[in-house]
């Protein structure tokens, strides 16, 4: 594929970047070692942030690309990088109306996070905001490799290990099949990487362990893919680092109480104390301004008495409704009737509660002053006879502000400070973008707007340099992995009009087959085999299979046998784990399309719920 540019990384960043580079009229090779598109970006729950967008502006929300500035310097601290954060904060209402526009996303509601002057975090009314952005351009993009080959090849399961640099500059990547290990293809074209930061490497060369060996013990909100690839990459051609120490703890890691040391937690989203949560001790009393930079919620938490819970009152709850339905349907949060419930819960006198609720909505009367100087206050008065949404919370490893050094076109940097010729990044990996934390709606922010820059300067450098992609190399070595571990290699050798075809399967390779290159074989019309009748299996015979060895699932009135699925599933496995041998359409819906099983693992369906049985549903309380 000529005029190729090579994007490492499914993610939000990885997929912003492809579909600008197919703005631009080039042609875009994806590779991503995950069996899904999606990567971290998926988990975020929080939203958007963008100032003086079309959406704040319809809301009367005096916002302003300086106060976005402003607010994120402060939270970069002495890390400021103001050439990036301009990029950040002047592109972010683009992004927002460009995902708007382009992926018909629905961002019309917009709230404030910790370290925020005026609310501009968007989400839309229904599903989670990472998951529904991130889908939008999955769906779009695979599609495209659909209805225009020629120009859109994705390739999944397969992990590059190296970068190509000749004469100085990127000009392709060496990669493998996770089906096939040890056999390496490679790819041509200058790349971008968006293959997200280290904060869950556990590996034996740990980028975690090398700048933060004291947070190696903490659980994390990543998937196990999120190693530093990229920036390891990077680093072995003599691409530069930043930051690298600058780890983000998260304060709000949802602890499972059936599982209270899990290494891997789901996130709270900072949008729960947004719309007026309070973090309360396990004395019943608050300890911060639950608004402040998640590093120093995180350090005010240490310092005071766990248990700690999230606590959303009735008005908070209903205005982030499908989040507590989420948490609850996961086990993961607990539904009170009252305050007393709740004290009972906690383990205090409902008075000692009341006086904790009085307290607060003094402070939010404005009659008394914050002593942790909290200034935004939402969904009060908080009462004893409203309904509660709780959750007990434990700082997780989240994001990694550290990475490698671009400039404010995204290319990467080399020791020297120089930018490396063919080289660029995209979203997490991106070093310095944050400074020394990361203010909360920034991350899928930082991923579509570096996502858009890289795509547009790997365009222009296609563009400047027409040899680039135009040769030989660049039509050589394509290869396509499917599942099964059955993969094709195509090298064409244009000096001698040949196509050189490698058929392998399971790690073994067909005899080659040569034909000159005019030559063209019609393709038999595949003979689509009959429908199967589903069988009909109850509800009771679904939750016999309810281990990680033997996991069924119900979804939208389908038996899905999900057992061999479970590593591949983009959200981790513990996210189906918890309903194994249960009904999950409640909570599937949230986060995906009805489409979704068909698309993407149809041979997990293996039956129907008999209607004459009673789904088990996991408990409201």
């Amino acid at each position: 594929m000529s005029n190729q540019v090579i994007v490492v990384g499914g993610g939000l960043s990885g997929l912003s970047a492809a579909h600008t580079i197919l703005e631009h009229g080039l042609n875009v090779l994806v590779i991503d070692k995950n069996a899904f598109f999606g990567g971290n970006s998926t988990k975020a729950t929080s939203g958007i942030n963008g100032a003086l967008t079309k959406t704040q502006i319809q809301l009367g929300i005096k916002d302003s690309v300086e106060a976005f500035y402003e607010d994120t310097a402060k939270s970069a601290r002495d890390m400021l990088r103001p050439d990036l954060v301009k990029v950040l904060t002047g592109q972010s209402a683009s992004a927002v109306e460009w995902l708007q526009d382009k992926f018909q996303l629905d961002l019309s509601l917009v709230s404030r996070l910790g370290g925020h002057s005026f609310p501009r975090t968007h989400r839309g009314k229904e599903k989670m905001p990472g998951m529904t952005i991130t889908y939008a351009l999955m769906e779009m993009i695979e599609d495209l490799s659909v209805s225009q080959p020629n120009r859109v090849k994705l390739i999944k399961k397969a992990r590059v290990t190296n970068l190509i640099k000749e004469n100085g500059a990127v000009v392709g990547v060496e990669y493998e099949s996770l089906n096939q290990p040890g056999n390496k293809l490679k790819a041509w074209g200058p790349v971008v990487l968006a293959t997200g930061g280290y904060a869950a490497d556990f590996t034996s060369d740990s980028l975690l362990k090398q700048y933060r060996p004291d947070l190696m013990d903490l659980p994390t909100t990543n998937g196990d893919h999120t190693t530093g690839d990229g920036i390891k990459m990077s680093l072995a051609i003599g691409g530069k680092t930043i930051n690298m120490e600058k780890v983000q703890v998260h304060p709000t890691g949802l602890v499972d109480p059936r599982e209270p040391d899990a290494k891997v937690k789901f996130l709270a989203a900072e949008a729960l104390r947004g719309v007026g949560g309070l973090l309360l001790t396990a004395d019943g009393k608050r300890f911060c301004d639950e608004l402040g930079h998640r590093d120093y919620v995180t350090g005010m938490m240490w310092k005071n008495k766990f248990p700690i819970r999230l606590v959303l009152n009735t008005a908070a709850s209903k205005e982030i409704e499908w989040h507590c339905k989420h948490y609850v349907g996961r086990g993961l949060m607990k539904h009170f009737k009252n305050g007393e419930e709740l004290a009972k819960e906690i383990g205090i006198s409902p008075a000692e509660l009341q006086k904790t609720f009085d307290d607060y909505n003094l402070i939010a009367e404005g009659k008394v002053k914050d002593p942790w100087g909290k200034k935004y206050f939402h969904n009060v008065p908080i009462k004893m006879n409203q309904d509660f949404h709780v959750a007990q919370m434990a700082p997780v490893l989240h994001y990694t502000m550290g990475g490698v050094d671009i400039n404010d076109g995204a290319n990467i940097k080399d020791t020297s400070d120089k930018p490396i010729p063919g080289l660029f990044a995209a979203g997490e990996m991106c070093g310095g973008v944050h400074g020394a934390n990361r203010l909360g709606g920034s991350s899928l922010l930082g991923c579509v707007v570096f996502g858009r820059t890289a795509g547009d300067s790997v365009s222009n450098y296609m563009k400047s340099n027409p040899a680039i992609g135009s040769g030989a190399k660049a039509n050589a070595g394509q290869s396509i992995s499917l599942p099964g571990g059955f993969t094709t290699s195509v090298t064409v050798d244009p000096q001698n009009q040949k196509i050189n075809l490698e058929i392998s399967w399971a790690g073994a390779a067909a005899p080659g087959a040569t034909a000159a290159a005019p030559a063209a074989a019609a393709a038999a019309p595949a003979v689509a085999a009959p429908p199967q009748k589903l069988r009909s299996i109850s509800a009771a015979e679904v939750a016999k299979h309810n281990t990680e060895k033997d996991c069924w699932v119900i979804v939208n009135g389908q038996v899905l046998d999900v057992t061999t699925f479970l590593p591949d599933h983009p959200g981790g496995k513990k996210a189906i784990l918890l309903f194994a041998g249960r009904d999950a359409t409640e909570e599937f819906n949230m986060l995906h399309k009805p489409d979704v099983v068909e698309k993407y693992s149809p041979e997990s369906v293996i039956g129907v719920l008999d209607t004459n049985s009673l789904p088990a549903r996991p408990s409201k309380i």
